[in-house]
């Protein structure tokens, strides 16, 4: 049993010490193409499962998409991944998206998150801001089972919904409440 908790928190700070490397080093960085391809191919996931996500994506101004986010943690912990705003069909910038927190928590894991932003206001603020922390700003509303049950497309009135996907990894549960996303100058 020794062993097994041994080879888990090597894991763990391992893939944590990854995060960390990847969010200050910017030869990690991916290419912009290939965040464009795996923004997508993402987006294209997230609307072709989720009707939801599909009806709100038509009706959005800008789209915010993250395809993977890495999170680390073992008391204290970190999540950092690279991603496009697209609106419409055009790309309109690259950000990262950093996560700090501390508490009860052990494991890893990868996800994925859209955030749609669905005013004008909320893309403006994006543009202007030095980085935008979730929570702060414009309303994001994080659509999970029990919001998507009251929320239809002709009830949106918030300024951004964000949709959290393709979870993997032995962490409890993912939030973006906290989480700064800021623009990557040279991708």
């Amino acid at each position: 049993m020794k062993d097994l908790r041994t080879i888990f928190l090597t894991l763990v700070i391992g893939t944590f010490i990854a995060v960390s490397g990847s969010a200050s080093n910017p030869a990690n960085a991916k290419t912009p193409e290939d965040l464009n391809k795996d923004g997508d191919q993402a987006l294209h996931m997230l609307t072709s499962t989720n009707p939801l996500a599909a009806d709100i994506a038509r009706k959005a101004k800008a789209v915010l998409i993250f395809p993977n986010i890495v999170k680390a943690g073992l008391v204290f912990g970190g999540a950092y991944g690279e991603g496009v705003l697209k609106q419409g069909t055009k790309i309109d910038g690259y950000y990262n998206s950093v996560t700090a927190s501390w508490g009860l928590q052990a494991g890893a894991q990868s996800y994925g998150y859209v955030v749609f932003l669905m005013n004008d206001r909320a893309v403006h603020y994006i543009h202007e801001t030095h980085g935008w922390e979730v929570g702060v700003g414009p309303t994001v509303v994080v659509v999970n089972e029990g919001v998507a049950k009251n929320l239809s497309s002709t009830t949106l009135k918030d300024d951004a919904y964000a949709f959290i996907f393709d979870q993997q990894g032995l962490m409890a549960s993912v939030s973006i409440e906290g989480t700064k996303i800021s623009r990557i100058r040279n991708p």
